[in-house]
């Protein structure tokens, strides 16, 4: 990012989301993934990572993709999508706007009570050509969240991130291409893929992660890998 004044907030915070945010600004994007964008080209998107104090504690607010979508269909994952003209800069505040304005588009929430507190370097997804830029957001001024359009978004949910942490819930999921990679069974859904990565790097440099068995592994079906590669349209591998 070459300009983000004004932005982006770091002050206020709770504690328990500042070694997240110390992260965020220290992290190498070598660190997130070893799938990084090429030097040119990849079409510019960003996603929304809010974090919020829920119910049951710390959490996170994710959606699940309709099942009717050619990309990506029933996946969970970040709000989020391609940078519009109207954002601005995309090597500026740009995805910042984006990541606010798919989330207000997707699950109805209020904007501007969306803190900004951090962003994460761009990272690719070589399925889909995306160079996603992960945007940090603290929910200090919460409002109600459902799907604004179910055959965009077929759900919006929140999920504590003690459940996240929990090892119990963690897993590394195989996809049938051989690739290997973090997921989470929480909330009756399997989070995975580009949304689980970043996840699981985020817990890690955050300190917010607890010792797991890295060993256990499931095989993603080859229906639900093939809903996911029906077309390479969006921010989610």
């Amino acid at each position: 990012m070459t300009d983000v004044t004004g932005v982006v907030e770091r002050d206020g915070l709770p504690e328990w989301l500042l070694p997240v945010r110390e992260a965020a600004e220290t992290v190498r994007p070598e660190e997130l993934s070893r799938f990084l964008p090429p030097a040119e080209g990849g079409r510019r998107s960003a996603v929304l990572m809010l974090f919020g104090d829920g119910p049951s504690g710390p959490d996170l607010l994710l959606i699940e993709r309709a099942r009717s979508l050619r990309s990506h269909a029933g996946q969970p994952s970040f709000p989020g999508g391609a940078l519009d003209p109207v954002d601005g800069d995309p090597d500026g505040a740009g995805p910042v706007a984006a990541a606010l304005r798919e989330a207000q588009e997707e699950t109805g929430l209020d904007p501007s009570g969306v803190q900004v507190f951090a962003i994460l370097p761009a990272l690719y997804i070589p399925v889909s050509g995306f160079v996603v830029t992960p945007v940090l957001g603290w929910w200090r001024r919460e409002t109600p969240v459902a799907p604004v359009d179910p055959a965009e978004t077929g759900a919006v949910f929140r999920v504590p991130i003690a459940d996240l942490a929990d090892p119990a819930n963690r897993v590394r999921l195989r996809h049938p291409s051989g690739h290997l990679g973090p997921a989470f069974q929480v909330a009756g859904r399997l989070v995975w893929g580009f949304t689980a990565g970043v996840i699981d790097r985020v817990l890690h440099y955050g300190g917010l992660e607890r010792p797991w068995d890295t060993t256990r592994t499931l095989t993603l079906s080859d229906e639900a890998a093939g809903l996911a590669l029906r077309s390479a349209g969006g921010p989610n591998r």
